[in-house]
């Protein structure tokens, strides 16, 4: 593929599905079955993601059989992907066999057999709905996926914690843990200082004068959990391998390395302590790599389940 003019976020979301498929870690995903096998809940089970996207981790999981009787409420920020979502439901569900019924427009009941997912989608900030719901409902699973390390973690989770029942279970998947690495190396020094100036940028993010990111939001969740009356039940390391086979990369995964570079690029641009044309020339080549298929990526990321005391 030309290396592209301008970028699309749903089109990422899409080629990363292949990314994350492969990256989810199977250890804490069999944890996450065993544990909804455990929890007594009478069918169906209350679910909540936050920061749902264009949908992917709901199909996940319904292609897994890890839901199969579910009430599913997913929430985004940005209208565009949960119409993407909305969009996409149908024609995923039609695809596992499940039968989409209309609920009146607030949502869609997919059936198959005694299978039963109600799903609900909404665009609505984390926040506001936090003190929307707060002391009014109470989630069975919240699901959180490549989303806790693009907020203040230490601030949300208190709220986030409230919604979830006694005993409930918390899947938070994809947060990144302050490791990238692009190989083949073209200058190491400038490498190093680029993808460091790129973590900084994550930690030093605000978003309406607020802390928003952490690039080491994998291993302190670690901790934060076990503060806030979490049992960690299972963690394990869910890390971005993207490689060439053959000189080329499969599915959108060549498109998911030109994204990851723009956004480096961005990221960056403008820093006092790099010279702009080092940084252009270094850009150029690492889109280079790809289109010659010779990119390989690796990102560090921790998956967690948790049970609420």
């Amino acid at each position: 593929m030309a290396i592209p003019s301008d970028f699309s976020y749903l089109r990422y979301l899409a080629a990363k599905r292949s990314v994350d498929d492969r990256a989810l870690n199977r250890y804490v995903l069999e944890h996450l079955k065993r544990g909804l096998g455990r929890s007594g809940q009478t069918p169906p089970a209350e679910v909540l993601e936050i920061g749902a996207g264009s949908g992917a981790m709901l199909e996940r999981l319904a292609r897994r059989g890890i839901l199969k009787r579910a009430r599913y409420e997913a929430i985004d920020l940005v209208p565009e992907h949960i119409g993407e979502a909305r969009r996409l439901l149908p024609l995923w569900a039609r695809d596992l066999g499940f039968t989409p019924m209309d609920e009146t427009g607030a949502g869609l009941r997919l059936e198959r057999g005694t299978d039963c997912l109600a799903v609900r989608f909404e665009a609505i900030d984390v926040h506001a709905f936090i003190r929307r719901e707060a002391g009014r409902r109470r989630w069975d699973l919240l699901v959180s996926h490549a989303f806790l390390d693009l907020v203040d973690a230490g601030s949300v989770l208190p709220g986030l914690l409230s919604l979830v029942s006694p005993g409930g279970l918390l899947y938070l998947t994809m947060n990144f843990d302050g490791v990238t690495i692009l190989e083949p190396p073209l200058d190491p020094a400038l490498d190093e200082a680029i993808l460091a100036l790129y973590h900084a940028t994550m930690d030093n993010r605000r978003v309406g004068g607020h802390p928003s990111g952490d690039s080491r939001t994998g291993r302190r969740l670690l901790g934060r959990l076990g503060t806030q009356g979490v049992e960690i039940a299972a963690a394990g390391s869910s890390d971005w391998v993207i490689h060439p086979a053959g000189g080329r990369y499969p599915y959108d995964e060549a498109y998911f390395l030109h994204f990851i570079v723009n956004l480096i690029d961005a990221s960056v641009k403008g820093h006092p302590s790099l010279d702009p044309g080092r940084l252009s020339r270094w850009i150029g080549a690492r889109h280079a790599q790809i289109e010659q298929g010779a990119l390989i990526l690796i990102a560090h990321q921790i998956d967690i389940l948790g049970r609420r005391s």
